[in-house]
């Protein structure tokens, strides 16, 4: 399933073209997919086809086409501190990017049928809470997952407040997925070759709206026992109490972030290697666009504006287009004279500002790296 969007050649060009198409419309998704490249859950020989909207399996290990997580991540609707239920967490793909925005007072459980899929999704964890800088961007709410038949969850296990199934679902098992719902919770799920969005508006009222058509392998249907007892799966504590010492931590951070301005630098491009040529002429026409319409209009207005002065004609529009425009064509030469001389174009590497700032703090060394979470640089 997939293929409702152009192929991106990175991670920030297919979030691009998902957003063009309506598949992410709010800042908080496209926040949590920019901050999760996309083929770092792909096996390395298979990496060339990550910012394909497609589909992927490998074995066990399978990841649905970005069109289909952009409007599951939409339609759940996240926000901080709630709970989260995956329902065949596979790669652990969806279950960080929900842990982006869950935030560190959050629950984040997943269910996965395979244990080798368990494994996978934990080594990618683990290389994302240690080596990705997009962690000190957020305040993280670490997936646990467990391995089992989510079909097989007890029935006095506790409710969440979003639900999602990756998997098909048919009618007999309709009811069972509603009742994982806390009142006012969101439920979204592959119901009968639909993407299906279930809201618990009371205690034995539903909402739904169906989203698209989608093609999903159906659920695993537990197996027979020998003895005919029920197998159930055991979730992890719906909510544990953190230590002190982990509270001051995630305060600390939290002030810290503050105090280093409050936005995260992009990295400076100092060249042009390894991003298309599209999307170079688009992030030059968005800066320079805005540059040029300042001094512009700068130049025309001799003083501060008032409440009964409104400048801005469709001259002067004209104008600032057409400034942008011509250097927009003067780049695309300049580009086209460098890659003719076979120049080598580099792009420095964005300052993780978090990490400066607490390097730099008058603290003995294994406080900082607690800080740190003792992350690699």
């Amino acid at each position: 399933m997939g293929g409702a969007v152009s192929a991106g050649e990175d991670n920030d060009e297919l979030i691009d073209n998902l957003k063009e198409a309506q598949y992410i419309r709010s800042e908080l998704v496209e926040c949590a997919f920019r901050a999760i490249d996309r083929a770092d859950y792909y096996l390395e020989e298979f990496r060339d086809s990550a910012y394909k909207d497609l589909a992927w399996r490998h074995g066990n290990i399978h990841l649905s086409a970005p069109c289909i997580y952009s409007e599951v991540m939409e339609a759940l609707d996240l926000q901080p501190g709630l709970s989260f239920l995956n329902l065949g967490s596979g790669t652990g793909y969806l279950s960080t990017m929900v842990g982006l925005i869950l935030g560190p007072f959050g629950v984040n459980h997943g269910v996965e049928l395979h244990a080798d899929v368990i494994d996978y999704a934990h080594q990618k964890l683990d290389c994302f809470i240690k080596t990705s800088d997009s962690f000190d961007r957020f305040e993280f709410c670490e997936p646990s997952f467990v391995m089992g038949n989510c079909l097989e969850i007890g029935p006095e296990s506790r409710q969440y407040d979003r639900v999602y199934c990756g998997a098909g679902v048919q009618r007999e098992h309709e009811d069972y997925m509603r009742n994982l719902l806390k009142v006012g919770g969101i439920l979204v799920l592959p119901l009968e070759e639909k993407l299906t969005k279930i809201t618990r508006t009371g205690y034995n009222t539903w909402e739904t709206k169906k989203i698209i058509a989608v093609s999903f392998a159906p659920l695993v249907l537990p197996k027979h026992r020998e003895n005919g007892k029920p197998r159930t799966v055991p979730l992890p504590a719906m909510f544990e109490v953190r230590s002190l010492q982990d509270l001051s931590r995630i305060s600390i951070r939290t002030t810290l972030k503050k105090s280093v301005s409050g936005s995260w630098p992009l990295p400076r491009r100092v060249g042009f290697r390894g991003r298309s040529r599209a999307k170079q002429r688009r992030e030059h026409r968005d800066s320079t666009l805005l540059t040029n319409r300042y001094v512009f209009m700068s130049r025309l207005i001799p003083g501060p504006l008032n409440d009964n002065h409104h400048p801005g004609t469709d001259d002067e529009e004209d104008d600032c287009r057409g400034v942008c425009e011509r250097e927009e064509d003067e780049v695309e030469d300049e580009e086209d004279g460098r890659r003719k001389e076979g120049r080598v174009l580099l792009t420095e590497a964005p300052v993780n500002l978090l990490r400066e700032r607490i390097l730099s703090l008058p603290l003995p060394e294994p406080l900082k790296m607690y800080l740190l979470y003792y992350r690699e640089k």
